[in-house]
């Protein structure tokens, strides 16, 4: 018999990302992406979004992946976008995609999908399922 303790199939998710830049951080996912600020600790900014935590975790320094480290899968991904672009957000764009005027790439499975990033260079996306 398996160990439940050990299973994290049916665990919360904690999403995380990292900041030198706590005070831009914080503007940032609370007042332009509209995540729910929770608390300020020593170690961490912690947000609430769709019923996930996430930790912005307050760091000296680093260099931030290449690749994506948070998204949301969002119902309109245009209106979404739009939005974003409103307050200020710059959807990534790459060369090697065809993308549409909002940044927005069309996968082969029918995903569409936007990147953008942080005040710290962390690339976040947004993805809409068919």
């Amino acid at each position: 018999m398996e160990d439940e303790t050990a299973m994290l199939g049916t665990a919360d998710i904690i999403a995380m990302v990292a900041t030198a830049q706590p005070e831009k951080a914080r503007v940032f996912y609370g007042e332009v992406l509209g995540l729910a600020f929770q608390e300020d600790t020593p170690f961490a900014l912690v947000f609430e979004a769709g019923g996930t935590m996430v930790r912005v975790q307050k760091v000296q320094g680093f260099t931030p992946h290449p690749f994506t480290a948070v998204g949301w899968k969002v119902p309109d991904i245009g209106a979404t976008a739009r939005a974003l672009a409103a307050k200020g957000v710059v959807c990534e764009r790459f060369d090697f995609l065809q993308q549409d005027d909002l940044g927005i790439w069309d996968a082969p499975d029918g995903a569409r999908v936007a990147w953008f990033k942080d005040p710290d260079g962390n690339i976040l996306s947004l993805t809409q399922f068919l």
